[in-house]
């Protein structure tokens, strides 16, 4: 049990009193810089790279191009903001999963648990080490002139990304001390990428629109209508919540998760800001708006050698990133669920000796993997199971106003700034894009209803189970 005392999360020198944890539990391992890197390092994949264009293309001006991305980001803050009232009052591993079930019981944290470990969670995992293995065999084939005539096959793609979920995985088995090193320096790595790709186009010459073609991958394509531009905004901003989900391994968590959570997100807006300042700099608007590999184009504008090479390595070390951390974060959800769920205990088991949930690690890893060699044609169709994606979000962020009313007296060392606005802009903007998914791809979203339905089927099964319910 945690004891909490209200704080203002800015504060310095403000210590949260705990007892003395079981060592069979999750320990306070990360700092603020552990957490803000796993923050960063999970938004800032490969997402960028390829909604950038799509933005442009919704745009009239270069300004609008830079509106969409700071909307984005601040409805992306709202949303930090309600998961750091939510984690800093209950800090426990499984983030949603804690607050649903917190708010309207435990059917509904099953639920969000069912989808994401069995679908959501693999399946981002494999989407992402996807593309670095990709890119990672590109690399290898720009680089070695003797491989330059091989082709590269979805089978030589697979393997290659299974083989970094295993090493990523077995990092994550070692203990959180060993795996947020390895996430820091990936983050790090990245960012010092992002910062190289920005002042190349801060030293190159002002092109615009005077500038020529760089690569044949200029086309002509259609405009995207705004609200088209403002989902794949916020879906490049994906991930922003999953420090939420190692909460009970966050030190100090009344103040630093809201941190994490918040500046996190604020850093990520400042980068994506800068990258598309960039393109545009020496791309222009019109060019960017057309290029398929803007990155690229961008570097073969500025006149740097070797631009796809370098865009490769970025894009694989993103990759591989974003991907590392989704593994660390991703593990903590089936762990909460197996940990108040009887007939899922096996995968409640903390392992105290290397301090992670090893169950759970080598589920998601075989799951991930059994996408990536039996599934390669089904991964594009998981883009379309954001409509349960965003009615979790919605659900979650009214679990404020709910947990606030139904346990009025548990501390809350930090309160959603502009409560009960912050909280219903963000809902209101979950439930739209729910809407627009569910209208882009209907009988996608009638298979994630059904999907649902099988979770709760399994729930009640479960009940056969003596009965624990989740912990308080």
């Amino acid at each position: 049990m945690l004891e909490l005392s209200v704080v203002n999360p800015w504060q310095k020198g403000t210590v949260l009193n705990e007892q003395v944890c079981d060592a069979s539990e999750p320990r306070r391992a990360l700092g603020l810089f552990d957490a803000i890197c796993l923050t960063v390092g999970v938004i800032v994949g490969v997402g960028i790279y390829q909604t950038a264009p799509e933005v442009a293309k919704a745009a009239v001006s270069p300004w609008q191009v830079y509106a969409f991305w700071l909307a984005g980001g601040l409805l992306t803050l709202a949303g930090a903001c309600c998961y750091a009232e939510l984690a800093s009052t209950y800090p426990k591993d499984g983030g949603d999963y804690v607050y649903l079930s917190r708010a309207y019981g435990p059917w509904a944290g099953f639920l969000f648990a069912w989808f994401q470990c069995t679908l959501i969670r693999p399946g981002d995992i494999a989407l992402v080490s996807w593309v670095f293995a990709h890119h990672l065999l590109l690399l290898v084939r720009t680089w070695h002139s003797d491989w330059q005539q091989w082709g590269v096959s979805s089978w030589h793609t697979a393997w290659v990304a299974c083989c970094s979920v295993v090493v990523l995985t077995l990092f994550h088995s070692w203990g959180i001390v060993t795996g947020k090193w390895l996430q820091n320096i990936l983050t790090l790595a990245k960012l010092a990428g992002i910062v190289w790709l920005v002042g190349v186009a801060a030293a190159a010459p002002a092109g615009g629109e005077a500038v020529p073609a760089a690569s044949s991958s200029i086309v002509e394509l259609p405009a995207l209508p705004a609200t088209v531009a403002i989902i794949l905004v916020l879906f490049t901003y994906g991930g922003w919540s999953d420090a939420a989900l190692v909460a009970a391994e966050v030190r100090r968590p009344e103040r630093n998760i809201f941190r994490a959570l918040v500046g996190g997100t604020i850093l990520v807006t400042v980068i994506y800001l800068a990258m598309n300042g960039a393109f545009l700099r020496v791309l222009g608007h019109a060019q960017m708006a057309g290029s398929s590999a803007v990155a690229e184009d961008m570097l073969k504008a500025a006149g740097t050698a070797k631009a796809a090479a370098w865009i490769n390595a970025l894009i694989c070390v993103s990759a591989l990133g974003c991907a590392s951390g989704m593994v660390l974060t991703g593990a903590r959800i089936s762990y909460a669920l197996g940990a108040d769920h009887p007939a899922l205990a096996w995968l409640g088991r903390w392992n105290t000796r290397p301090g992670a949930p090893r169950h759970a690690l080598a589920l998601q890893a075989a799951a991930t993997c059994a996408m990536l060699l039996l599934l390669r044609d089904f991964l594009d169709t998981l883009m379309y199971t954001s409509a349960a994606v965003y009615g979790f979000y919605t659900a979650t962020s009214l679990a404020v106003v709910v947990l606030r009313r139904k346990e009025p007296n548990v501390p809350r060392p930090y309160r959603v700034t502009g409560y009960p606005v912050t909280v219903l802009v963000f809902a209101a903007t979950s439930l739209y894009l729910m809407y627009s998914a569910l209208m882009y791809r209907p009988w996608h979203a009638l298979a994630m209803v059904v999907y649902l339905a099988v979770g709760l089927l399994l729930y009640r099964l479960q009940n056969i189970w003596p009965s624990r319910g989740p912990k308080s």
